[in-house]
């Protein structure tokens, strides 16, 4: 493994990669730590580990003879495990770098810096209306000046630290080209993500190490794999396992549930202890990640939610799981259905919601957990149709929609909704009747005349659009943008819906709860709809979302 006559071969390219991995993954929460929108969805960190996580465990499986095996590799894995705009953007970086890699067994001056131009190509392409100022134009400015470096100098390792320094000489100058994040005052999230993966690969070339990551939940992956591995599958009945469902979940403190419901680790473990088996308990001083294998995961979501929200869960049927594995049956496929609906939503509530209107599967995710391509991709065979429509309901989702849609064996559209509200009126145009493309355009026509508002709380002290907001305060959006701030919610909420309702025009308004919400809260909310907008009818729904204390539609 090492550089021969200025050209790295495959095992030193790979290690690059690796070691690109491994420095995101230590800088992930610094990363997220930029987004600029004060609504808690500061994820790009999370999303773009996520993302290269998934390409550097294929790199570590593939063949190491050329370099263009370890790109395809590391492509196939970015593709596949992309979460959110900025992991499928990487991933088509990426896959254009490999692209630019075609025929190569050694990656030298020349080919890097085609491969970082066929990566910026590929990138643009896939991105409907680029915005400067943003990763793509860390990724183009760096393939330029990578280029004219390559002129002058002929010590690969020189080339790439000027090449790093290039990236970050266009990181700085991401919020010259962004109003918003010259407004705050930070550079851009994904920006600053590629620039740590480039310096991740000249730590790598010069065999050096990046920092080790101190978070212990980290760790929490491989304890729960060994616990997996005592299980003797093929020496027990299905019958025998007492707790049937494999739970996770990640819990992010909140001072005001801590107030009521101080946090105690050993306590904790004590208390989930009594409902199942396999327990592990990981924490820090912002989140706590549980494993257990439990009969009943409600009762276990219900005493972790009492300290935070969630930000991620997971359930398996493990009884199920055990009987595929040692006893197979060979049962006839079931037809394909004419046609499937794939959705996005968080919570039962929108979950059940959702499916009374027609999805087929909902995918659990939205907001600060987007789902990957792989996820999509997965829930689109799930539904097992001829053709499958999918709703992504959220703007950061709609790329790895898409993507995952170019990936599908049967036809699949693509309804780009960015919201709940968008969704559920998109379903309410959706005739199984009616032509894939008829319906996408029904669809798509029926989501664009439904109006959004959010009721969501700032994670941090900010000013945006000439607005004032502090850590704490409650905030109402209109189609994704604030328009006001209080730190009384139902303040917020009532502004928000004389912003949002047309007397004239308007005929109902849907609320949907969420995990937030409270009883007295809905009752007041429709005395002040019933008075203010005497003609408008009021429907409410339970949807358990977190993130977002009440979702409006508005038609």
């Amino acid at each position: 493994m090492q550089v021969t006559h200025n050209k790295i071969d495959a095992a030193l390219f790979a290690n690059m990669v690796i070691t690109g991995a491994t420095h995101l993954s230590n800088n992930a929460d610094k990363i997220d730590a930029l987004n600029v929108f004060p609504v808690p969805d500061g994820d790009t960190g999370t999303n773009m580990n996520l993302s290269i996580t998934s390409g550097a465990n294929e790199v570590k499986k593939a063949n190491k003879d050329s370099v263009l095996e370890v790109a395809n590799a590391f492509a196939k894995g970015l593709l596949m495990g992309a979460r959110g705009n900025s992991g499928v953007i990487l991933s088509q970086i990426f896959r254009g770098f490999a692209k630019g890699l075609e025929g190569k067994e050694e990656l030298d001056i020349d080919s890097f810096v085609t491969a970082l131009e066929s990566g910026v190509n590929t990138a643009y392409k896939a991105v409907m209306k680029p915005v400067e100022g943003t990763i793509l134009t860390v990724a183009k400015d760096t393939a330029h000046d990578a280029k004219e470096i390559a002129k002058q100098e002929e010590d690969i390792e020189s080339f790439l630290e000027k090449v790093v320094q290039a990236a970050k000489k266009s990181l700085k100058r991401t919020p010259e080209l962004l109003p918003v994040l010259k407004e705050v005052g930070v550079v851009d999230s994904g920006g600053q993500g590629l620039v740590v993966i480039y310096e991740g690969f000249l730590a790598g070339l010069k065999g050096e190490e990046v920092p080790q990551s101190h978070d212990e939940t980290m760790d929490l992956d491989d304890l729960v794999n060994a616990e997996h591995h005592k299980l003797a599958q093929d020496y027990m009945s299905t019958d025998d396992i007492e707790f049937g469902y494999c739970t996770e979940f990640m819990v992010r403190f909140e001072d005001d549930k801590l107030s009521e419901h101080p946090y105690d680790e050993a306590k904790f473990r004590e208390e989930l202890s009594e409902h199942g088996d396999s327990l592990l308990v990981v924490s820090d001083d912002e989140i706590v990640k549980v494993h257990i294998h439990a009969e009943y995961p409600g009762d276990v979501f219900n005493l972790g939610q009492r300290f935070g929200s969630f930000i991620n869960l997971k359930v398996e049927n493990m009884r199920e799981q055990h009987s595929k594995i040692v006893e197979p049956k060979q049962e006839k496929p079931k037809a394909k259905q004419p046609f499937g609906v794939v959705t996005v939503a968080m919570g039962t509530g929108l979950t059940e919601l959702l499916k009374s209107l027609g999805a087929t599967v909902v995918i659990q995710g939205g907001q600060t957990m987007n789902p990957s391509t792989q996820d999509i991709a997965n829930a689109i065979t799930e539904a097992n149709a001829e053709q499958v429509i999918v709703l992504p309901n959220n703007k950061n989702i709609v790329m790895a929609a898409e993507q995952a849609a170019e990936l599908a064996e049967v036809n699949v559209a693509v309804v780009p909704t960015k919201t709940i509200p968008q969704g559920m009126a998109a379903m309410l145009s959706y005739n199984p009747e009616n032509s894939l493309a008829e319906n996408q355009e029904a669809m798509a026509e029926a989501s664009s005349h439904v109006k959004t508002g959010q009721i969501t709380y700032a994670v941090r002290d900010t000013q945006i659009d000439g607005m004032t907001i502090e850590n704490g305060h409650y905030m109402g959006l209109a189609d994704g943008k604030i328009k006001v701030t209080d730190a009384d919610q139902l303040t917020v909420i009532q502004s928000l819906l004389r912003e949002l309702i047309d007397p004239e025009e308007d005929e109902i308004v849907t609320v949907i709860s969420g995990q937030e919400s409270s009883e007295e809260e809905e009752q007041a909310i429709i005395a002040f709809i019933e008075t203010e907008f005497e003609d408008v009818e009021v429907e409410v729904h339970q949807g358990d979302q977190p993130i977002y204390s009440y979702i409006f539609s508005i038609e």
